[in-house]
């Protein structure tokens, strides 16, 4: 088990540092979409490439992201009777949510991505639209993104294991985070001291 918890430890480190980068790309598609659209009022010229770019950049944000997003727990849930459960029954829940619908997810998506890729690649297909851009680099996201997601999957999964089993701590606990229960109740209390004091 101990090979297994360093392999989840370098697939976090990965997942960790893609994430690092790739809230670059947010940047770049904001600051593309301000210069297209200040040449275009200022110059009356514009490009369907600044748009496409944008949205290549977008996507490439959200699909490389999906793994360190599940890194730190970010994805959303819907907990009305998981968030009641206790936390090994919430880990054995995450257990097989992780294996039967994650990992078989993402290796379908993968199955039909890589093919859909490469079809792109090998024809060269273009955008339809005028001055469009090239489709293959739009279409790697897909793999490349489910490859990251699918390999925090099988950390995930590690860890939800590892956990368990009693070999390490709870994996989602968020150190010296507060949780937003905490983060309400500390503003409820300081609007009532407030109160009090008027």
């Amino acid at each position: 088990m101990q090979a297994l918890l360093k392999l989840s430890r370098a697939i976090d480190w990965l997942n960790a540092l893609v994430g690092r980068w790739v809230i670059w790309l947010i940047l770049a598609s904001t600051v593309i979409s301000a210069i297209n659209a200040a040449v275009r009022k200022a110059f009356n010229v514009s490009s369907n490439a600044y748009l496409e770019v944008q949205w290549y950049l977008f996507a490439a944000a959200f699909l490389l992201a999906a793994g360190y997003t599940l890194l730190n727990g970010e994805h959303v849930k819907i907990d009305v009777v998981y968030g009641r459960l206790s936390r090994r029954t919430q880990n054995w829940i995450d257990v097989f949510g992780f294996t039967v619908f994650l990992l078989p997810m993402c290796l379908v998506i993968l199955w039909f991505g890589v093919p859909f890729f490469l079809q792109g690649l090998r024809s060269g297909e273009m955008s339809s639209n005028a001055g469009g851009l090239i489709r293959w680099p739009v279409y790697l996201m897909m793999p490349l993104g489910f490859a990251f997601l699918t390999l925090q999957g099988i950390s995930e999964l590690i860890k939800r294991i590892a956990f368990g089993m009693g070999l390490i701590e709870d994996p989602t606990a968020k150190k010296g985070e507060k949780s937003a229960e905490e983060e309400l109740a500390e503003e409820i209390r300081r609007l009532a001291e407030q109160q009090g004091k008027a």
